[in-house]
């Protein structure tokens, strides 16, 4: 039995039994896997996949267990190597760092900044996507923790940490009707355009359940992966924009005017996501505490070890 064997049984599984695709990723023949995957079957006495034809159709009952043993074994060699190599490295090594836009341009420039500082040797990356891409990223190694509001909580293969709530606010250029509503109702939005978040971030879900509430149908008339866009959008007359209250500032957004919408729309929760049964290196723990100063290293050890956090906000 190889390592190799276990981690194309895995990546077949993780591309829905497509071989083809599992090769691909894995930067390989799809004979040889096939040829590798009979062989551990052999060697097993069991049967992984069921087949027709050539195709794999299902995981068999005891290619469920195989595999989930499989995950943990390839887990903890990977984790084997971290640990080995943060000893022997001195303190130097690698951190892939995965956000939204959003959190990577409002929140995490001074984190970024205070990290390398304290860490010179370490080569920091940082990965933007969807919430989706960002728990796949972390789910695969290829990310060691993802920051995102929208998804990561909705993974069972991930442990997620809340870090901070977050509300929304309306934005308007300056000497807009909507600025002289007071308060700010959902009913006076829905007759204007407006531009906010595509639906798979920043709390967009929240935003389309307010109107639902109240039977309302808002006039979305443009949507943007990240605030700055809105912004841009708005600034040029084409409706009001809905974005989180982050990534609002009054001095450098001159011309535009923000409107508290706490009230209209549900609060937000910022997570952090790790792979569960990865080995934390000490400068993950600092980055960590970087962004969030409550999840110490004993609340993430704690919640790694228990499958869950127990810290709320």
């Amino acid at each position: 039995m190889k390592l190799q064997q276990l981690r194309y049984i895995v990546e077949i599984q993780r591309q829905g039994l497509n071989v083809s695709e599992a090769a691909e990723s894995l930067f390989t023949s799809q004979p040889g896997i096939s040829k590798q995957v009979k062989l551990l079957e052999e060697e097993l006495g069991i049967a992984i996949f069921e087949r027709s034809g050539k195709r794999f159709t299902a995981v068999t009952e005891p290619g469920r267990v195989v595999l989930a043993i499989a995950e943990k074994i390839l887990r903890e060699a990977e984790n084997l190597k971290r640990a080995s190599a943060e000893f022997s490295s001195g303190g130097s090594g690698r951190l892939v760092l995965a956000a939204t836009h959003t959190q990577a341009r409002y929140a995490l420039p001074i984190v970024v900044r205070d990290f390398v500082a304290q860490h010179p040797t370490v080569r920091l990356e940082m990965h933007q996507g969807s919430p989706t891409q960002i728990a796949e990223w972390v789910l695969s190694g290829e990310a060691d923790i993802g920051i995102a509001t929208e998804a990561l909580d909705q993974y069972a293969q991930l442990i997620t940490l809340p870090v901070r709530q977050w509300s929304h606010c309306v934005i308007a250029p300056e000497g807009h009707p909507i600025l002289k509503s007071a308060p700010l109702s959902l009913a006076e939005l829905a007759k204007w355009p407006l531009i906010t978040y595509d639906t798979a971030f920043t709390g967009r879900s929240r935003i389309n359940r307010a109107f639902e509430r109240i039977g309302v149908s808002p006039n979305v008339a443009l949507t943007a992966l990240d605030a700055d866009v809105i912004k841009t959008y708005v600034s040029l007359g084409l409706g009001l924009g809905i974005i989180s209250a982050l990534a609002f500032d009054a001095q450098r957004d001159a011309g535009l005017v923000a409107v508290d919408a706490a009230h209209l729309f549900e609060s937000n929760t910022t997570r952090l996501a790790l792979r569960r049964g990865t080995y934390l290196r000490r400068h993950d723990f600092d980055l960590i505490s970087l962004f969030a100063p409550h999840l110490s290293q004993r609340v993430v050890e704690k919640a790694m070890q228990g499958g869950g956090a127990e810290y709320q906000l």
